[in-house]
């Protein structure tokens, strides 16, 4: 079992391809464990020639998980969160990555560009936000569904976080799938109040607009036009604040990374990180 250490947090990482070629990072969001990272695109960024490096975020899959009461306050910022990359890529032993992070994970990315620019070679943001508070909002009925509690008990809690994925969705949204991709990872780790100690993560985050501003590294934003959980207007402010940032938008894209739309995604991330050479 392979792990990171940032203080007093284990990170569970794995890699796949060749350790001699470059190194990109994927970074996951809110509550998701590396496995929502899928298999075909890990593939077919390797076949692309990248050395592949996944990990779980804090209070996730195999992951510290913090213990006390979320409720009192945060325990921890993004900053220690893209610490914990960091971290990552020092027990990897890669000193520059390209990272990509999706939704949360675009956060910490973000973060990691802002304050280790010696550690990012190219940054892709998907699905995300700059922490200021008038972009990216939240349907309402969304918003309440993340917060809400999952119910008790292993079908129930898995049927709850199934429905969850579909309203915030997009057309392509395969049940069967997403289900099947549930119950794995709820057998791998099943941590209900980790989300809210994230979520504390992000509420006390600042607005990055300012450090984005001053990122060198290429970097290409990637957002859905249906989004519903972080609204289109928050990839745009992204890529508005960062010099140079190509701002990409599917119209069947939601807050999901689409099927039919995964060798394009692949095809942008790769043309970035060529921008970087």
């Amino acid at each position: 079992m392979a792990t990171a250490t940032n203080g007093d947090t284990n990170l569970y990482y794995e890699t796949a391809g060749d350790p001699s070629d470059p190194t990109m990072l994927l970074v996951m969001g809110l509550g998701a464990q590396l496995t929502r990272w899928s298999d075909a695109f890990v593939d077919r960024l390797v076949a692309e020639g990248f050395h592949v490096v996944r990990h779980d975020n804090r209070d996730v899959g195999l992951s510290t998980k913090t213990t006390g009461d979320p409720t009192a306050g945060p325990a921890y910022t993004l900053q220690d969160m893209a610490d914990d990359a960091v971290a990552v890529l020092d027990a990897v032993g890669v000193e520059r990555a390209h990272v990509c992070g999706a939704s949360m994970g675009g956060m910490i990315v973000q973060t990691m560009a802002i304050h280790h620019p010696e550690r990012v070679s190219s940054m892709c943001s998907i699905m995300s936000t700059t922490g200021d508070p008038t972009v990216g909002q939240a349907e309402p009925e969304i918003l309440m569904m993340l917060v809400t509690p999952p119910p008790d008990g292993r079908e129930a809690a898995i049927a709850a976080a199934v429905d969850r994925y579909q309203a915030i969705a997009g057309p392509h949204f395969d049940r069967e799938e997403t289900l099947a991709n549930t119950n794995r990872d709820y057998d791998r780790c099943w941590n209900p109040i980790g989300q809210a100690f994230q979520i504390g993560a992000i509420m006390a985050g600042p607005d990055r607009t300012p450090g984005l501003a001053g990122i060198t590294a290429p970097s290409v934003v990637i957002h859905g036009r249906l989004d519903r959980l972080i609204g289109v207007s928050g990839g745009q402010a992204t890529a508005a604040a960062i010099p140079g940032a190509k701002l990409v938008i599917y119209d069947d894209m939601a807050h999901d990374v689409p099927k039919p739309r995964l060798d394009e995604f692949v095809e942008e991330i790769v043309a970035n990180t060529r921008r970087a050479n």
